[in-house]
């Protein structure tokens, strides 16, 4: 089975970093899979297969926290003991705040009038403020170690990929 004490880049045999080739993970999870999948160990004794189901839990659950760029980020700094989302500090500046306010607004008044193009524009915008935070936050995390001052960069991103989720929704919900 796998070493429960690895933390998740050591279980795919990813370099612990904020970038990396996905395609190395894909790779690495679906091998891991392969080997801990509860479906290979079946004829297994009872603790055998409860320890490959835990073992595909955890497999899965590191999968879907470097997978997604705000969750690895948020686990790479965990692993650096920062928080980026303690409660006790949860302000962003306000000209972001302000900026996503708009968005918001200009989507929900494209909602409204059933203008999906402004809403896929609204939704453009919003990834490539986002790709360009993450190539920030990258810089801070990869080149510079900036583990506490990356934590701002962090919250930003969830706050632009939570803002992302509800234009697409909008979106989907359109085309229904």
């Amino acid at each position: 089975m796998i070493d429960f004490s690895r933390n998740h880049f050591e279980l795919f045999g990813l370099p612990e970093r904020f970038r990396f080739d996905p395609a190395m993970l894909d790779s690495a999870y679906h091998a891991l899979q392969g080997e801990v999948h509860p479906d290979r160990h079946a004829a297994a004794s009872a603790t055998e297969q409860r320890i490959a189901l835990q073992s595909s839990a955890r497999v899965n659950e590191a999968y879907r926290a470097l997978k997604d760029p705000v969750a690895r980020a948020q686990y790479l700094l965990s692993l650096h003991g920062v928080d980026a989302f303690d409660e006790t500090n949860t302000a962003l500046p306000f000209a972001f705040l302000e900026r996503q306010l708009e968005r918001r607004e200009h989507a929900e008044t494209a909602m409204a009038d059933g203008d999906a193009q402004a809403l896929e524009t609204v939704l453009a915008d919003v990834r490539a403020e986002a790709g360009e935070l993450e190539h920030r936050v990258a810089s801070l995390l990869d080149v510079d170690g900036a583990w506490a001052a990356a934590r701002g960069a962090v919250r930003e991103l969830r706050f632009l990929a939570k803002l992302a989720a509800d234009v697409d929704a909008m979106l989907a919900a359109q085309d229904n």
